[in-house]
């Protein structure tokens, strides 16, 4: 951030019931203090309450800004995430819930390392993602990114599904199962940990899949190589089968539809936390280590 008028900063928060975010009121009152711009987006306008402010969608923040400051949790992040199309802009999530594994800086933390990054000297990782293309008929109808997973599963009342993967395009298996997760090291702390998945740490250069709830119980979770594209087809399934990015777009899957996922050129800065590494978080998010009476 070398703009000598200073960095321009992205707000963004996730929507609160009782209309008011002490957190929000400490940052603007410090980016006030040292003659920053700050860009909205609507819910952070809305809390904010300046007339006047500049306010845009989520989705045309990044080229309006050097740096973007998330309050909320990882969904909230997750939605600035996907819309960064490769921009280096880094990410500053301040946690206000209660997990927050993208969300790491706490807002005891939040100014300190909001200074960091303004003066440059800011922890920041470059986290992988992936992309997602539904091919239908020898066409391509959906094209998705995300920081943290692609998966394909059934609805709730849907019967059993069968998927043919190919990983390289060598066939690993034909799978029966609910569906399957495709997550990035970000994202393996997130559902494919839920479904038993490893944990990955950020810099590993691989994706996970992790079956969900497979017929075969030998069927288990494998990491597989970042530069390998996966291929998911369709084979047998209701009409409710669906493609999820990040658990907040997607699409429905027909038979014979094929789901290609391969990791992205384009990758996230996130701002780390200037007092705890990876494994400190791991240890205090999943709570490692502790003893209990």
């Amino acid at each position: 951030m070398s703009d000598p008028s200073g960095p321009t900063i992205g707000v963004v928060a996730k929507p609160q019931p009782g209309g008011r975010l002490l957190a929000l009121d400490a940052l603007l009152s410090h980016l006030d203090s040292k003659g920053l711009r700050a860009v909205f987006d609507p819910e952070a306008a809305r809390l904010a309450n300046r007339p006047g402010a500049t306010v845009v969608e989520r989705s045309e923040l990044p080229p309006l800004v050097d740096m973007v400051v998330v309050l909320g949790g990882d969904g909230t992040l997750l939605s600035v995430a996907r819309h960064l199309g490769g921009r280096h802009v880094p990410v500053l999530g301040v946690n206000l819930g209660s997990l927050g594994f993208l969300t790491e800086v706490s807002t005891d933390e939040m100014i300190q390392t909001l200074d960091l990054c303004i003066e440059g000297r800011a922890s920041v990782q470059k986290r992988m993602t992936l992309d997602a293309t539904l091919h239908r008929d020898g066409a391509v109808l959906e094209t998705y990114s995300c920081l943290n997973d692609i998966v394909v599963n059934k609805s709730a009342m849907a019967r059993i599904i069968e998927v043919r993967i190919e990983v390289g395009g060598d066939w690993l298996t034909d799978m029966r199962a609910d569906g399957l997760i495709l997550a990035t090291p970000t994202g393996s702390t997130a559902y494919n940990l839920s479904a038993g998945g490893p944990i990955l740490a950020p810099g590993v250069d691989g994706i996970v899949l992790a079956p969900l709830c497979p017929h075969t119980l030998t069927m288990r979770p494998i990491v597989l190589d970042g530069k390998d594209s996966v291929d998911i087809t369709l084979l047998r399934g209701s009409e409710e089968v669906f493609l999820t990015a990040d658990g907040q777009t997607g699409c429905p899957v027909r038979i014979g539809d094929c789901v290609r996922v391969q990791r992205s050129p384009h990758e996230v800065p996130l701002v780390t936390s200037p007092h705890r590494g990876y494994f400190a978080l791991l240890r205090e998010k999943l709570g490692w280590g502790l003893r209990y009476p």
